[in-house]
């Protein structure tokens, strides 16, 4: 067997990822074993609503991979009942059933209560890496795998057929798992494999021996929380990355401060400048691959630069590789050590045109090596952020994620700020060192722009929820500012907003003509003025394992419209955004799901359940379809140039009352460090419903030791004028308008008009529990 089979390769992906079995799948989980021959088949219930199979050799369970968590708690055991009799074993709980039958061969797992859901048969076959369920006709399935930067995405979400379970290339997604809106998800823990999804069944091999799998019951919502638990949870991104990435190749250090100048004297927001090849003295002596260019930033390896960024509020992102110059000391020292990839020959760079070759990730010392020896330097004067490029060839293991695994233990053992990262490709478990997913060098046009809707959303549905594309394009040329224009909006609601394009290529908004510039400029506005709700769904990702951008199908699952829908999704609970990617269109159909939506322009209210026509502006491109949910729940931050340019001593939050209670928890920690991990963040629920012509809207106790500099909620709602106003059963005072409110700087309530119809406007002081109540 060659050492760059896909079995040897995957073997050794298998074999540098085992870890200890995690402690979360506590050894008293309730379960039975099925007897068969010298071997077992453990069936048991590690949490509700998830059941973990594992074939066991002679009794040994076999060490689990990188795609499950090793650093997972340890939870109680769930409560479940075991019986036996003569027909075989039963394990009962309030969530899941599973059930051994000995005469038919067949382990049945389901709800209490209802027939199965899955039917596994052939058990035995587990010890040669192959999973047979039978499932009912029909089901929708999701997962897999996305799409790589090249391959047409016509298959949308949905998934049949054989497809290959692998990280893939550039720009694709990959995981062991697949999911139905039928109301389970199945993980496999495996690297590398293919699934086969027939009408009725899900047949699974794994290049790499034996297999075990967990079975997820419940909605998109629980299948994603019981995978976040299984597999891993990501940490938090800076609040930084929240905001606008400018990304260029081609530069140096005055274009760099000129640009930048152009951002802040246009008051257009950036938080991010992500340098190519041009930031590092790439092939030169003296540890080139890994520090400043000397002649192109003469103020980077001093500091000077960082300093001068700094006190703008942009932050700097370098392009690393996974290769390094062979005829160098560092590529000298890599031979002496033995840290070259054995997959990997010395070819000459196309960019260097000299010899390089690929360093092994997968070996710690590498690890190790790579960014505590070589990087700590270039890290400290200013390149916060990693861009992974080129570690997506799919012979080469898990070549990408151990790369990012370097940055993310060595910038932790460093310091305490956190980590980011994009990286070309993605496979389950990567989500746990600050991995983020960008869909390869694409091109330019809006028909490529138009594909990458399916591509975020089918990454999204393998747990890639940190997903960005090069905004533009990145091959190809310049867009058109027309394609410019609608370019950006659309990545203005994907989770990172950034733009890029290939060598001398430039993306800012003032180079596409006045009409562009106004309309990329509104759309970053806007991103910039959601930061706080965006934030927020960056702890709801690390809390639930769902993330900010997600499927309509997620909320929706059994409307058939929505099956293979990627027109729309979800930004945060409350924003429905369906951006224009076709030229020249002037009537965009928008299908909105069930429920009372809200232009987020106009004001204009639409029942949903149906499709109705967005008027797009052709000429100007001033529009985005976006929708508004009723329960909304929205906090703006007034505008700013970049994430904390200003404190936030008072937010907006634009509400939609509904008959229905929403809820949002508002989140807030320092943005730069991992001290909520020790509890440093603050956390404020709050709770909308308007009910037998009142309206009431409740502010929990904050959670957490972190003291924002908030102090008081301008709350805004819509839809509802109100004769009283109170908090906790006092009657707060009144004000003539909301001009005279936002002058008192007194707690008190006032109504008026806005886009939206009448509101009602009350301002309370954050930070502390209350119960207010709006009278008609």
């Amino acid at each position: 067997m060659s050492p760059s089979s896909p079995a040897a390769s995957l073997s050794k992906a298998r074999a540098h990822a085992a870890l200890a079995k995690p402690a979360s799948l506590a050894p008293a989980a309730p379960g039975f074993d099925i007897p068969l021959g010298d071997d077992a088949l453990r069936v048991e219930l590690t949490a509700p609503g998830i059941l973990h199979v594992q074939y066991r050799a002679a009794g040994h369970a076999p060490a689990p991979t990188i795609v499950i968590d090793p650093a997972a708690q340890a939870a109680p055991a769930p409560a479940a009942e075991i019986s036996r009799d003569d027909a075989g074993v039963h394990l009962h709980s309030a969530q899941l059933d599973a059930t051994w039958d000995a005469q038919h061969g067949e382990l049945r797992i389901g709800l209490p209560g209802q027939p199965p859901l899955l039917r596994q048969f052939a058990l035995g076959s587990l010890a040669h890496g192959r999973l047979s369920l039978i499932h009912a006709k029909g089901e929708p399935m999701y997962g897999i795998g996305g799409f790589d930067a090249w391959e047409p995405a016509t298959a949308g979400l949905l998934r049949d057929g054989y497809r290959a379970i692998t990280a893939g290339e550039q720009g694709h997604a990959g995981a062991p798992f697949v999911w139905t809106t039928a109301g389970y998800g199945v993980l496999v823990d495996g690297v590398g494999g293919q699934i086969a999804l027939g009408d009725t069944r899900i047949d699974a091999r794994m290049f790499d021996g034996g297999l075990d799998y967990y079975v997820f019951l419940g909605d998109p919502h629980a299948v994603f929380g019981a995978l976040a638990q299984v597999s891993g949870r990501s940490p938090l991104f800076p609040k930084w990355a929240m905001g606008f990435t400018n990304s260029q190749w081609g530069i140096d250090e005055k274009e760099l401060l000129d640009i930048v100048h152009g951002y802040r004297s246009r008051h257009i927001p950036l938080d991010n400048f992500t340098l190519d090849f041009d930031w590092k003295a790439w092939g030169q002596e003296n540890r080139g691959e890994f520090r400043w260019n000397e002649h192109k930033f003469p103020d980077g390896d001093s500091g000077k630069l960082k300093t001068l960024l700094d006190a703008q509020g942009v932050h700097l992102t370098g392009i690393m590789k996974p290769r390094i110059h062979v005829d160098t000391a560092e590529g000298r020292e890599a031979t002496e050590h033995g840290y070259w990839l054995a997959q990997s020959d010395a070819a000459p760079d196309y960019f260097s045109g000299k010899t390089v070759r690929e360093l092994d990730f997968s070996k710690p010392e590498v690890r190790r090596w790579f960014f505590n020896d070589a990087l700590r330097h270039s890290f400290a004067t200013g390149i916060v952020g990693w861009w992974n490029d080129e570690a997506d060839d799919v012979a080469v293991d898990l070549q990408h994620m151990d790369m990012q695994r370097a940055m993310y233990d060595g910038q932790r053992a460093m310091t305490d700020l956190r980590v980011w990262s994009l990286n070309r490709n993605f496979y389950l478990g990567a989500q746990r060192y600050a991995y983020g997913l960008w869909s390869g060098d694409i091109r330019t046009g809006f028909a490529s722009m138009a594909g990458q809707r399916q591509r975020m959303l089918s990454a999204i549905n393998v747990g890639a929820m940190q997903w960005g594309m090069d905004g533009g394009g990145f091959k190809g040329g310049t867009p058109s500012p027309e394609n410019y224009a609608r370019w950006i909006q659309f990545g203005a609601f994907t989770p990172v907003f950034r733009v890029h394009g290939e060598l001398g290529q430039h993306r800012q908004p003032w180079v596409y003509g006045p009409v562009a510039e106004k309309a990329a400029t509104d759309a970053i506005r806007l991103r910039q003025s959601l930061i706080p709700y965006i934030y927020s769904y960056e702890h709801r990702r690390r809390a639930t394992g769902i993330g900010l951008v997600r499927p309509l199908l997620f909320d929706w699952p059994t409307d058939p419209n929505l099956r293979n829908d990627y027109d729309a999704w979800l930004f945060g609970d409350s924003l429905l955004v369906a951006p224009v990617v076709d030229e020249g269109q002037t009537v965009k159909p928008v299908y909105l799901p069930a429920g009372e939506w809200t232009d987020w322009f106009s004001g204009k209210r639409y029942a949903g359940g149906r499709t109705i026509e967005h008027q797009a502006d052709a000429k100007g491109w001033s529009d985005i379809p976006l929708y508004v949910r009723e329960g909304a729940i929205i906090p703006l931050a007034p505008p700013m140039d970049y994430v904390g340019q200003h404190p936030l001593t008072e937010l907006e939050v634009e509400l939609f009352p509904a008959a229905h209670a929403s809820r949002f928890d508002y989140y807030d920690d320092d943005g730069k460090t991992y001290g909520y991990e020790q509890g440093a963040y603050f956390l404020q629920s709050m709770q909308l419903q308007a009910q037998d012509g009142a309206v009431s809207f409740a502010l929990a106790a904050p959670q957490g030791s972190y003291k924002p500099a908030l102090r008081s909620w301008l709350l805004k709602f819509h839809g509802h004028a109100a004769r009283s106003a109170s908090s906790n059963g006092r009657a707060l005072e009144g004000f003539a308008g909301v001009e005279a409110l936002r002058a008192s700087k007194d707690d008190g309530w006032a109504v008026g008009q806005d886009r939206f119809g009448p509101v009602t406007y009350v301002r309370v002081t954050a930070g502390m529990a209350q119960n207010i109540t709006l009278g008609r």
